[in-house]
């Protein structure tokens, strides 16, 4: 799989500056795919995620300046008017230096992290730094050889995509190896080694003019890191959807359903019950977009876990990649209506798959090839050119993960969403009534 990006000289040519709000940069390159196909919890999704996004033709330019067409919602309607694909601009990471690191990790936990796993060359074993335990380095964060390439890379591809948006270079920056939620300033927790989303969102804030930032994290698990990184923060918002229970990783007493007189307006907490479906997400989807246009941010910054789909191993929500309140609904709103730059990132904890046995891809909690659907659906929602359901997935290497259906659709399954109609009608009324609290707040500054 080639994935290295075009030349400077031929990104530049393909992009003129006026056209550059137009524009989706898309972080990738072979080495970024080769280290993040590393990871544990995580082996081989990067390839699987990029290769099918390649091999769709998204990182290709195909549209000319002139040519226009109608790009469909997907409720089945045309936009109002004619528009052009977006243009795709593809860019390999810059790897993450100390300093980039230091902006918030802690220096020991860095000086442990970047040690790394040590392969013996005589017993063929993994030996851990010895102050691993001390900074989460065991269970499901264990040291992994390549690790210190991997910690880099990743950062260094998030803060990579931030800087495309501070810079004015794209309207939409996307890092599908991005979006580590769990990692704190000093443990790595919960797959997660190192904190790129907290990163890439203090690159954000050091923009001009003191930009607010919105991070919107619609991962099943709850986004405690980021959340308490920025608990006192007004200038960054952050809202995770996410389930909640006892039990259900992470503890975390944010968790809970945030109450419109919060001492903390800034940090906003939706907890779904047991069967989250589209329809939930549809009913519940205006007090978030309330929360957003009180908060009125320069930037929004999405971390995308994919593990609420239905058919995801953890078997808790019910949520539809398709149609009125599925993830493409809620995207296509994200990234086409809500008039910000925004940083898509990937995230969650995925399966150790076997290419040879697809069926014993369900492994590890978390489905890689519907996280590859859903990211590249939504890449070319992003794109102007979005994905329909029952497309058929595209001859390649990592083909066989996509059966029995072979196609995009991820239809919601028979579940039952243990959402009731009356604790819907109770966020609603919490975050219809926040919002009001946050623009007042707004206004008094």
């Amino acid at each position: 799989m080639n994935v290295s990006p075009p030349s400077t000289q031929a990104v530049n040519k393909d992009v003129p500056t006026e056209s550059k709000q137009d524009v989706v940069a898309y972080i990738v390159s072979q080495d970024l795919v080769k280290v993040s196909s590393l990871l544990p919890s995580n082996v081989k999704r990067s390839y699987v995620v990029h290769s099918l996004v390649q091999c769709l033709g998204l990182l290709q330019n195909t549209i000319s300046d002139n040519e226009e067409h109608e790009t469909p919602l997907h409720d089945g309607n045309p936009r109002s008017s004619l528009t052009r694909r977006r243009r795709i601009q593809v860019k390999a990471p810059v790897v993450a230096t100390d300093a980039d690191l230091l902006a918030y990790h802690d220096a020991d936990f860095l000086a442990c992290i970047l040690r790394g796993a040590r392969t013996s060359p005589s017993s063929g074993r993994t030996e851990n730094p010895g102050d691993a335990s001390q900074f989460g380095l065991e269970d499901d964060c264990e040291p992994f050889y390549g690790l210190p390439a991997y910690v880099r890379m990743v950062a260094g591809a998030s803060i990579t995509a931030a800087r495309c948006l501070s810079s004015g270079e794209a309207v939409t920056a996307i890092c599908w190896d991005g979006g580590r939620h769990h990692a704190r300033k000093s443990q790595a927790s919960g797959f997660c080694y190192v904190a790129d989303c907290v990163l890439a969102i203090l690159h954000l804030r050091k923009a001009p003019r003191k930009p607010r930032i919105f991070y919107l994290d619609l991962d099943l698990h709850f986004g405690d890191a980021v959340s308490e990184a920025f608990l006192n923060s007004s200038q960054v918002l952050t809202l995770s959807v996410h389930h909640a229970a006892p039990g259900f990783f992470p503890a975390n007493e944010l968790a809970q359903l945030t109450e419109a007189d919060t001492a903390n307006p800034f940090s906003v907490s939706i907890p779904l019950q047991a069967g989250a479906s589209a329809a939930t997400f549809k009913e519940i989807w205006p007090s978030i977009e309330a929360i957003r246009e009180a908060f009125d941010p320069e930037f929004v910054v999405v971390q995308c876990g994919a593990d609420g789909l239905a058919g995801d191993p953890c078997k808790v929500w019910n949520w539809s990649l398709f149609g009125e309140g599925s993830m493409s609904w809620c995207f296509d709103r994200i990234v086409n209506r809500w008039n910000c730059k925004t940083l898509l990132l990937g995230g969650g904890v995925c399966l150790i798959f076997n290419f040879r046995h697809p069926a014993t891809q369900h492994a590890g909690g978390y489905h890689s090839a519907n996280a590859a659907r859903a990211w590249a659906t939504i890449t070319s929602i992003a794109l102007l050119e979005p994905i329909l359901p029952e497309r058929d997935i595209p001859d390649h290497a990592a083909f066989p993960l996509y059966g029995p259906s072979f196609t995009f659709d991820v239809p919601g399954g028979n579940m039952r969403d243990e959402n009731s109609s009356e604790y819907v009608q109770r966020i609603k009324e919490q975050m219809f009534s926040l919002a009001s609290r946050i623009a007042n707040i707004r206004e008094s500054e």
